[in-house]
């Protein structure tokens, strides 16, 4: 008896991943479907280590980046692994499956100077008369950029908040991160200022019928800002240089900061809400200035 690939009831397990991570992840599964019955495999029973090797080749011949089919492999592995938890298969083809690592690409890192200029020329300017959707805009943006910086937040975090989830008062922002997992980052003064002068009358601007009651940031349509939307405000924002920025620019700014400035590497995992400190270690690269600093100023020979 063949068994069916179930890729739907698959993707209805993954409760603890990101939207996007589904969405990815069934994407790829079907592609994969689409090419192992081609090849002539009814169904996962048939797929075996080698199957999968050739996929991977496949994969590689048509050009596609090594994170990418780093991720499609990621795909299968939880597929497979999910499929032998409940025993549709007798043993999981993707153990020992060799793929290749995706580049740990880090976005240039502005300096703080450069990162403080571009949130004080954010600050909107006095309304023109009738003007107050513009000026409720403006108020957004700078409250965005204050905490996309200010919280080191993923672009997904900062489109999920609710106004609960801001305390103003204790300077806190609770933020649902990956794999369903809360944490709590605290506010600067100058995102909680930013966030006091948005809620205090531009977000009932930008309100219309329908809007959802547990958006923080609306767009102009008065709906939940998506990750599109504030990549857009984040493009019409250029350095002083011209070059543009990028939300993951303004995280890793914000954690690359911190240990400059002499943040514990494993307080800014937390802040950044990773799983291992390995991956806060890649991401958050220390300059080769504040390495010789470190060493000179604690090791006995230096």
């Amino acid at each position: 008896m063949t068994v069916t690939w179930d890729v739907e009831g698959f993707v209805a397990s993954l409760t603890g991943s990101s939207p996007h991570t589904r969405k990815a992840y069934e994407s790829d599964l079907r592609q994969f479907v689409t090419w192992a019955e081609r090849g002539g495999a009814a169904g996962p029973e048939a797929v075996d280590h080698l199957v999968l090797r050739r996929y991977l080749a496949y994969l590689t011949t048509r050009g596609m980046a090594r994170p990418t089919i780093a991720r499609k492999a990621a795909a299968l592995r939880s597929f497979f692994g999910w499929l032998r938890r409940r025993g549709v298969v007798t043993a999981d083809p993707t153990r020992n499956l060799r793929t290749p690592k995706g580049d740990r690409r880090l976005p240039k890192v502005p300096k703080a100077a450069e990162v403080a200029t571009l949130l004080d020329t954010a600050v909107p300017p006095a309304p023109e008369e009738g003007d107050e959707v513009a000026l409720a805009v403006a108020l957004r943006d700078a409250a965005i950029l204050e905490v996309l910086y200010g919280a080191g937040l993923r672009i997904s975090e900062l489109c999920g908040l609710g106004p609960s989830d801001v305390d103003l008062p204790g300077g806190l922002v609770t933020v649902l991160g990956k794999r369903s997992k809360i944490r709590r980052v605290p506010l600067g003064e100058a995102a909680i200022a930013a966030i006091r002068a948005y809620l205090d009358g531009a977000r009932k601007i930008l309100i219309v019928p329908g809007s959802p009651p547990d958006a923080l940031f609306l767009n102009r349509r008065g709906r939940r800002l998506t990750p599109r939307d504030a990549r857009r405000i984040l493009e019409r924002r250029l350095l002083s240089d011209g070059r543009a920025i990028s939300p993951h620019a303004l995280r890793h700014a914000y954690a690359t900061h911190l240990l400059e400035g002499g943040a514990d590497l494993r307080a800014v995992q937390e802040l950044l809400g990773h799983a291992d400190v390995a991956t806060t270690q890649l991401y958050t690269h220390l300059t080769k200035d504040r390495l010789r600093a470190v060493y000179d100023a604690t090791h006995p020979r230096a």
